[in-house]
Formats: structure tokens, sequence, C-alpha cells
């Protein structure tokens, strides 16, 4: 899905071309063809090529994965996930921890984004 959601759309074989390695074309079509049966795909046929593009723009997608990992692992805590994410042993730069800082004082006040 990165690839795609990168290109903008993308022929099996131009998926397979910004994968490292050497992988087999069935390696790659076949989760083409899952996400697609899932409905995170679509296609349009042109020629023999299909061609395939995200159903969601990727901020919508990447919106239902934090909180269905929220969900999951976190028991829904936004608390929780950020206190793994900032006590994690990963470096957060000052930069970062400003923003932050910054996103919580804007959700105190009630606004979004």
């Amino acid at each position: 899905m990165d690839i795609i959601y990168r290109l903008g759309r993308a022929t099996a074989n131009e998926v397979i071309a910004q994968l490292t390695g050497d992988p087999h074309s069935s390696t790659v079509r076949t989760p083409l063809r899952v996400l697609e049966e899932k409905g995170h795909l679509r296609h349009e046929e042109h020629g023999m090529l299909y061609v395939y593009f995200p159903v969601a723009p990727r901020h919508v997608v990447r919106q239902t994965a934090l909180r269905h990992l929220m969900e999951t692992f976190f028991e829904g805590s936004a608390e929780k996930m950020m206190s793994t994410l900032l006590g994690g042993g990963s470096k957060v730069s000052d930069e970062e921890l400003s923003r932050l800082s910054k996103l919580i004082d804007k959700a105190k006040k009630g606004g979004s984004k």
C-alpha cells in the first residue's frame, strides 16, 4: 500500500520495481488482489495491464488504522499510547516535543488538527 500511495497508482510490475530483492510476480499480485477484495484498492484496465489505485486517501486510512491500534493495544487510551511512544527508547527531538505540546494545547481548547 505504501508504494501505491507514494506513486498514486501503479501496475503490479511498478510495485515489483519498487521492492527490494527479486520478488516473484505472484508474491506481489496476490496481495494486490486481496487488498482489492478487502476494498482498499481498485483497478482500471489499460489494455492487458491492471493499474491499481487506493480507494481512500492516505490520511483517512491512517486515522482508521491508528484508532484500531489504540483500541487493540492501548485499551482506547491516547495517554497510554503516547506514554509508550515517548518512553519507548526512541529519541523524540525537542522540535517534535514542542509540536506535540502545541497539538495538545489546541486539543484542550477544542480545536481539530
